[in-house]
């Protein structure tokens, strides 16, 4: 990642994010890089329900189902912990996009997750462009117009 990350996010772990081992279990870095890109979403004014089936919208005309990802790890994380998460949404062309996630604790980088999304169309399944309100989430990243921390 060579740009400057566009949002800040705090996450307090909590016990049930821990295994047996007391540390943060795998499949939660995952669930929280997406929680992150679905707060950024709501911090840009961007209504979920477009974005996502249920509430308000429950069909949206363009799915955006998560293709590739991944999670590296690089110290524990446990009960209490403070952690710093910085997102860095990148395009990869009009019907793709990847978010990164760096995870700090201390100033120390302990985690690393990467979630990448084709748009289809909902019906069809075909591959399709971005929906509009992703496409301006992806513009002011790159100009990182908002960085609420």
């Amino acid at each position: 990642m060579t740009s400057t990350p566009w949002l800040k996010l705090k996450r307090t772990v909590r016990f049930s994010d821990t295994d047996a081992a007391g540390v943060v279990h795998f499949q939660e870095i995952l669930g929280w890089c997406h929680q992150a890109w679905e707060e950024s979403l709501e911090r840009y004014g961007v209504d979920a329900g477009l974005v996502f089936p249920g509430g308000r919208h429950p069909n949206p005309s363009i799915a955006l189902p998560i293709v590739h990802c991944k999670a590296d790890f690089h110290a524990p994380l446990c009960t209490g912990d403070v952690v710093l998460i910085r997102l860095e949404p990148r395009r990869i062309n009009l019907g793709c996009f990847e978010v990164f996630s760096q995870f700090q604790l201390g100033g120390k980088q302990v985690a690393d997750g990467c979630l990448r999304h084709v748009a289809i169309d909902a019906t069809t399944r075909s591959r399709c462009q971005l929906p509009d309100a992703v496409e301006r989430w992806l513009e002011a990243s790159s100009i990182g117009q908002i960085n609420p921390l």
